[in-house]
Protein backbone atom coordinates (compact mmCIF):
# COMPACT_ATOMS: atom_id res chain seq x y z
CA UNK A 1 0.00 0.00 0.00
CA UNK A 2 1.21 3.11 -0.86
CA UNK A 3 1.72 6.19 1.50
CA UNK A 4 -0.48 9.25 1.15
CA UNK A 5 1.11 11.93 -0.40
CA UNK A 6 1.78 15.52 1.85
CA UNK A 7 -0.34 17.20 -0.63
CA UNK A 8 -3.22 14.68 -0.33
CA UNK A 9 -3.30 15.14 3.49
CA UNK A 10 -3.06 18.38 3.26
CA UNK A 11 -6.64 18.53 1.02
CA UNK A 12 -8.64 16.42 3.01
CA UNK A 13 -7.49 18.70 6.31
CA UNK A 14 -8.65 21.63 4.23
CA UNK A 15 -11.91 19.80 3.07
CA UNK A 16 -12.29 19.29 7.04
CA UNK A 17 -11.96 22.87 8.32
CA UNK A 18 -14.35 24.38 5.47
CA UNK A 19 -16.96 21.40 5.71
CA UNK A 20 -17.01 22.65 9.71
CA UNK A 21 -17.46 25.71 9.00
CA UNK A 22 -20.46 25.87 6.76
CA UNK A 23 -22.46 23.33 8.78
CA UNK A 24 -21.43 25.20 11.67
CA UNK A 25 -19.86 22.83 14.20
CA UNK A 26 -17.65 25.21 15.08
CA UNK A 27 -19.73 26.89 17.03
CA UNK A 28 -20.17 27.12 21.05
CA UNK A 29 -23.71 25.78 20.86
CA UNK A 30 -24.48 23.37 18.04
CA UNK A 31 -28.05 24.71 15.70
CA UNK A 32 -28.31 27.91 18.02
CA UNK A 33 -28.85 25.35 21.45
CA UNK A 34 -26.78 24.61 24.39
CA UNK A 35 -25.69 21.01 23.26
CA UNK A 36 -22.52 20.42 21.69
CA UNK A 37 -21.62 18.57 18.83
CA UNK A 38 -21.32 15.19 20.88
CA UNK A 39 -24.01 15.94 23.28
CA UNK A 40 -26.59 16.25 19.91
CA UNK A 41 -24.99 13.08 18.83
CA UNK A 42 -25.68 11.06 21.52
CA UNK A 43 -29.47 12.78 21.60
CA UNK A 44 -29.81 11.57 18.22
CA UNK A 45 -28.85 7.97 18.76
CA UNK A 46 -31.07 7.42 21.57
CA UNK A 47 -34.08 8.81 19.60
CA UNK A 48 -33.22 6.28 16.47
CA UNK A 49 -32.94 3.64 18.81
CA UNK A 50 -34.93 3.71 21.68
CA UNK A 51 -33.81 1.61 24.91
CA UNK A 52 -30.05 1.50 24.22
CA UNK A 53 -27.86 -0.02 27.05
CA UNK A 54 -24.59 2.41 27.37
CA UNK A 55 -21.99 0.45 26.42
CA UNK A 56 -23.59 -0.10 22.58
CA UNK A 57 -23.79 3.08 23.13
CA UNK A 58 -20.55 4.18 24.12
CA UNK A 59 -19.52 1.50 20.96
CA UNK A 60 -21.48 3.09 18.27
CA UNK A 61 -20.13 6.26 19.29
CA UNK A 62 -16.85 5.44 20.05
CA UNK A 63 -16.59 7.67 23.05
CA UNK A 64 -14.19 7.74 26.21
CA UNK A 65 -17.06 5.59 28.68
CA UNK A 66 -16.04 8.31 31.40
CA UNK A 67 -16.82 11.13 29.17
CA UNK A 68 -20.32 9.71 28.13
CA UNK A 69 -21.11 9.23 31.77
CA UNK A 70 -20.51 12.79 32.50
CA UNK A 71 -22.37 14.02 29.64
CA UNK A 72 -25.30 10.80 30.71
CA UNK A 73 -25.56 12.28 34.47
CA UNK A 74 -25.90 16.08 33.14
CA UNK A 75 -28.95 14.81 30.70
CA UNK A 76 -30.32 12.88 33.76
CA UNK A 77 -30.22 15.87 35.57
CA UNK A 78 -32.07 18.18 32.96
CA UNK A 79 -34.74 15.34 32.60
CA UNK A 80 -33.59 14.66 29.02
CA UNK A 81 -32.74 10.40 29.92
CA UNK A 82 -33.23 8.01 32.29
CA UNK A 83 -31.37 5.39 33.32
CA UNK A 84 -31.93 1.93 34.83
CA UNK A 85 -30.32 -1.11 35.39
CA UNK A 86 -31.30 -4.22 32.80
CA UNK A 87 -34.15 -6.42 33.16
CA UNK A 88 -31.74 -8.90 31.86
CA UNK A 89 -28.68 -8.58 33.05
CA UNK A 90 -28.29 -6.20 36.07
CA UNK A 91 -24.45 -5.71 35.73
CA UNK A 92 -25.55 -3.87 32.31
CA UNK A 93 -27.21 -0.12 32.33
CA UNK A 94 -30.02 0.69 29.91
CA UNK A 95 -30.62 4.70 28.81
CA UNK A 96 -33.68 6.02 26.96
CA UNK A 97 -34.81 9.81 25.90
CA UNK A 98 -37.36 11.13 28.12
CA UNK A 99 -40.62 13.06 27.09
CA UNK A 100 -38.48 15.89 27.57
CA UNK A 101 -35.91 14.73 25.51
CA UNK A 102 -38.15 13.73 22.64
CA UNK A 103 -39.12 17.10 22.61
CA UNK A 104 -35.60 19.15 22.59
CA UNK A 105 -34.42 16.45 20.04
CA UNK A 106 -37.45 16.94 17.46
CA UNK A 107 -36.88 20.50 17.88
CA UNK A 108 -33.00 20.10 17.05
CA UNK A 109 -33.74 17.47 14.38
CA UNK A 110 -35.69 20.24 12.18
CA UNK A 111 -33.29 23.16 12.93
CA UNK A 112 -30.75 20.70 11.04
CA UNK A 113 -33.10 19.79 8.08
CA UNK A 114 -33.68 23.34 7.96
CA UNK A 115 -29.71 24.42 8.05
CA UNK A 116 -29.40 21.70 5.18
CA UNK A 117 -32.40 22.47 3.49
CA UNK A 118 -31.05 26.01 3.23
CA UNK A 119 -27.64 25.63 2.44
CA UNK A 120 -28.99 23.42 -0.63
CA UNK A 121 -31.61 25.12 -2.11
CA UNK A 122 -29.11 28.07 -2.64
CA UNK A 123 -27.26 25.60 -5.47
CA UNK A 124 -29.17 24.48 -8.72
CA UNK A 125 -30.79 21.09 -8.63
CA UNK A 126 -27.67 19.80 -10.91
CA UNK A 127 -25.05 21.21 -8.24
CA UNK A 128 -27.20 19.36 -5.42
CA UNK A 129 -26.94 15.80 -7.68
CA UNK A 130 -23.06 16.77 -8.26
CA UNK A 131 -22.93 17.00 -4.35
CA UNK A 132 -24.39 14.17 -2.96
CA UNK A 133 -23.00 12.18 -5.18
CA UNK A 134 -19.70 13.24 -4.13
CA UNK A 135 -20.71 12.65 -0.69
CA UNK A 136 -22.06 8.67 -1.63
CA UNK A 137 -18.37 8.50 -3.16
CA UNK A 138 -16.50 9.95 0.11
CA UNK A 139 -18.59 7.01 2.33
CA UNK A 140 -17.86 4.23 -0.08
CA UNK A 141 -14.00 4.74 0.01
CA UNK A 142 -13.58 5.56 3.76
CA UNK A 143 -15.91 2.35 4.49
CA UNK A 144 -14.03 0.51 2.08
CA UNK A 145 -15.17 -3.00 3.21
CA UNK A 146 -12.10 -5.28 4.30
CA UNK A 147 -14.08 -8.35 1.70
CA UNK A 148 -15.84 -8.87 -0.77
CA UNK A 149 -18.52 -10.43 1.51
CA UNK A 150 -19.51 -7.08 2.65
CA UNK A 151 -19.66 -5.43 0.21
CA UNK A 152 -22.54 -3.89 -1.68
CA UNK A 153 -24.20 -6.23 -4.18
CA UNK A 154 -22.98 -5.90 -6.84
CA UNK A 155 -25.32 -5.78 -10.04
CA UNK A 156 -24.12 -6.52 -13.72
CA UNK A 157 -26.93 -4.71 -15.96
CA UNK A 158 -27.34 -3.22 -19.32
CA UNK A 159 -26.36 0.75 -19.97
CA UNK A 160 -29.04 3.04 -18.86
CA UNK A 161 -29.10 6.73 -20.54
CA UNK A 162 -26.30 8.25 -19.74
CA UNK A 163 -24.20 5.49 -18.64
CA UNK A 164 -22.49 5.62 -22.30
CA UNK A 165 -21.46 9.12 -21.24
CA UNK A 166 -19.98 7.94 -17.53
CA UNK A 167 -17.97 5.06 -19.84
CA UNK A 168 -16.18 7.82 -21.57
CA UNK A 169 -15.54 10.03 -19.21
CA UNK A 170 -14.09 7.82 -16.58
CA UNK A 171 -11.77 6.17 -19.25
CA UNK A 172 -10.42 9.70 -20.00
CA UNK A 173 -10.22 10.50 -16.83
CA UNK A 174 -9.09 7.35 -14.83
CA UNK A 175 -6.50 6.96 -16.91
CA UNK A 176 -4.86 10.62 -17.49
CA UNK A 177 -4.59 10.23 -13.56
CA UNK A 178 -3.03 6.96 -13.72
CA UNK A 179 -0.89 6.89 -15.95
CA UNK A 180 -1.02 10.43 -17.83
CA UNK A 181 -2.37 9.81 -21.11
CA UNK A 182 -3.14 12.75 -23.00
CA UNK A 183 -6.59 14.14 -24.63
CA UNK A 184 -6.21 11.70 -27.88
CA UNK A 185 -7.05 8.62 -25.75
CA UNK A 186 -10.61 10.13 -24.49
CA UNK A 187 -11.13 10.66 -28.41
CA UNK A 188 -10.28 7.28 -29.30
CA UNK A 189 -12.70 6.08 -26.73
CA UNK A 190 -15.54 8.45 -28.26
CA UNK A 191 -15.18 7.02 -30.99
CA UNK A 192 -14.93 3.36 -29.87
CA UNK A 193 -18.43 4.45 -28.01
CA UNK A 194 -20.42 6.13 -30.78
CA UNK A 195 -19.68 3.17 -33.44
CA UNK A 196 -21.08 0.79 -31.15
CA UNK A 197 -23.99 3.14 -30.11
CA UNK A 198 -24.24 3.92 -34.14
CA UNK A 199 -24.30 0.35 -35.41
CA UNK A 200 -24.08 -2.48 -33.07
CA UNK A 201 -25.72 -5.70 -33.50
CA UNK A 202 -27.94 -6.23 -30.25
CA UNK A 203 -27.67 -10.37 -31.09
CA UNK A 204 -24.29 -10.74 -31.31
CA UNK A 205 -22.36 -7.28 -29.56
CA UNK A 206 -23.54 -6.31 -26.27
CA UNK A 207 -22.32 -3.35 -23.79
CA UNK A 208 -22.43 -3.65 -19.58
CA UNK A 209 -22.16 -1.79 -16.04
CA UNK A 210 -21.18 -3.10 -13.14
CA UNK A 211 -23.32 -1.39 -10.51
CA UNK A 212 -22.72 -1.51 -6.67
CA UNK A 213 -24.50 0.23 -4.13
CA UNK A 214 -26.29 1.85 -6.58
CA UNK A 215 -23.24 3.22 -8.44
CA UNK A 216 -21.29 2.39 -11.29
CA UNK A 217 -18.10 0.77 -11.13
CA UNK A 218 -17.31 -0.85 -13.84
CA UNK A 219 -17.76 -1.63 -17.28
CA UNK A 220 -17.49 -3.93 -20.40
CA UNK A 221 -18.06 -4.18 -24.15
CA UNK A 222 -18.52 -6.95 -26.78
CA UNK A 223 -18.15 -6.54 -30.18
CA UNK A 224 -18.03 -8.51 -33.68
CA UNK A 225 -14.33 -8.39 -34.77
CA UNK A 226 -15.61 -10.72 -37.87
CA UNK A 227 -17.98 -13.90 -37.83
CA UNK A 228 -16.01 -15.81 -35.59
CA UNK A 229 -14.48 -13.31 -33.55
CA UNK A 230 -15.44 -11.50 -30.60
CA UNK A 231 -13.64 -8.65 -28.99
CA UNK A 232 -13.64 -7.54 -25.78
CA UNK A 233 -13.62 -3.81 -25.29
CA UNK A 234 -13.62 -1.13 -22.74
CA UNK A 235 -12.96 -2.69 -19.33
CA UNK A 236 -12.61 -0.52 -16.77
CA UNK A 237 -13.11 -1.02 -12.59
CA UNK A 238 -13.44 2.37 -10.82
CA UNK A 239 -10.62 2.22 -8.20
CA UNK A 240 -12.54 2.35 -5.61
CA UNK A 241 -14.38 -0.85 -6.86
CA UNK A 242 -10.89 -2.51 -7.33
CA UNK A 243 -10.02 -6.11 -5.30
CA UNK A 244 -13.46 -6.77 -4.84
CA UNK A 245 -14.10 -8.85 -7.68
CA UNK A 246 -16.06 -6.21 -10.02
CA UNK A 247 -13.65 -6.99 -13.13
CA UNK A 248 -13.99 -10.82 -13.45
CA UNK A 249 -17.49 -10.41 -12.93
CA UNK A 250 -17.53 -8.42 -15.82
CA UNK A 251 -15.43 -10.51 -18.27
CA UNK A 252 -16.99 -13.69 -17.28
CA UNK A 253 -20.15 -12.06 -18.36
CA UNK A 254 -18.75 -10.85 -21.82
CA UNK A 255 -17.55 -14.23 -21.99
CA UNK A 256 -20.93 -16.06 -21.52
CA UNK A 257 -22.98 -13.81 -24.21
CA UNK A 258 -19.99 -14.37 -27.03
CA UNK A 259 -20.37 -17.86 -26.30
CA UNK A 260 -23.86 -18.30 -26.40
CA UNK A 261 -23.75 -16.01 -29.24
CA UNK A 262 -22.17 -18.43 -31.77
CA UNK A 263 -18.43 -16.92 -31.64
CA UNK A 264 -15.29 -19.42 -31.19
CA UNK A 265 -12.65 -16.93 -29.50
CA UNK A 266 -12.38 -13.49 -28.04
CA UNK A 267 -9.63 -11.47 -28.90
CA UNK A 268 -8.47 -8.50 -26.88
CA UNK A 269 -6.09 -5.64 -27.16
CA UNK A 270 -4.56 -3.71 -23.82
CA UNK A 271 -1.35 -2.90 -23.16
CA UNK A 272 1.27 -3.82 -20.27
CA UNK A 273 1.00 -1.14 -18.21
CA UNK A 274 -2.53 -2.25 -17.08
CA UNK A 275 -1.32 -4.67 -14.57
CA UNK A 276 -4.38 -5.48 -13.15
CA UNK A 277 -6.27 -6.06 -16.00
CA UNK A 278 -3.94 -8.41 -17.23
CA UNK A 279 -3.96 -10.18 -13.97
CA UNK A 280 -7.97 -10.68 -14.80
CA UNK A 281 -7.51 -11.38 -17.97
CA UNK A 282 -5.41 -14.60 -17.13
CA UNK A 283 -7.51 -15.73 -14.57
CA UNK A 284 -10.24 -15.80 -17.25
CA UNK A 285 -8.36 -18.06 -19.79
CA UNK A 286 -6.52 -15.58 -21.90
CA UNK A 287 -3.37 -15.99 -23.05
CA UNK A 288 -0.84 -13.78 -24.53
CA UNK A 289 -0.09 -13.84 -28.22
CA UNK A 290 1.61 -10.81 -29.59
CA UNK A 291 3.51 -7.73 -28.31
CA UNK A 292 4.13 -4.25 -30.11
CA UNK A 293 6.07 -1.63 -28.52
CA UNK A 294 4.27 2.01 -30.20
CA UNK A 295 4.02 5.44 -28.78
CA UNK A 296 0.41 6.76 -28.12
CA UNK A 297 -1.57 9.42 -25.87
CA UNK A 298 1.72 10.79 -25.07
CA UNK A 299 3.05 7.65 -23.83
CA UNK A 300 5.75 5.02 -24.94
CA UNK A 301 3.51 1.63 -24.73
CA UNK A 302 3.77 -1.91 -25.44
CA UNK A 303 0.78 -3.12 -26.85
CA UNK A 304 -0.69 -7.15 -26.08
CA UNK A 305 -3.16 -9.04 -28.21
CA UNK A 306 -4.75 -11.53 -26.28
CA UNK A 307 -6.92 -14.66 -27.10
CA UNK A 308 -9.44 -17.01 -25.38
CA UNK A 309 -11.04 -19.64 -27.21
CA UNK A 310 -14.91 -20.34 -26.52
CA UNK A 311 -16.63 -23.59 -25.80
CA UNK A 312 -20.15 -24.27 -26.75
CA UNK A 313 -23.13 -22.43 -24.99
CA UNK A 314 -24.18 -24.66 -21.22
Amino acid sequence: MTVAAAADIAAVREFNRRYTRIIGVLREGLLGSEYSLTEVRILFELANSGITEVVALRQALDLDAGYLSRILARFEKANLVQRNRSDSDGRRQEVRLTARGKEIFAVLDQRSSDEIGHLLNAKPAASRARLVAAMRTIEQILDHPADAAAAPELVVRAPRPGDYGWVIERHARLYSDEYGWDGTYEELIVRIVADYLNAHDEERERAWIAESGGQPVGSIFCVAENECTARLRLLLVEPTARGLGVGSALVEECLRFATAAGYREMVLWTNDVLSSARRIYQRAGFELVEEQPHHSWGADLVGQTWRRSLGPAD
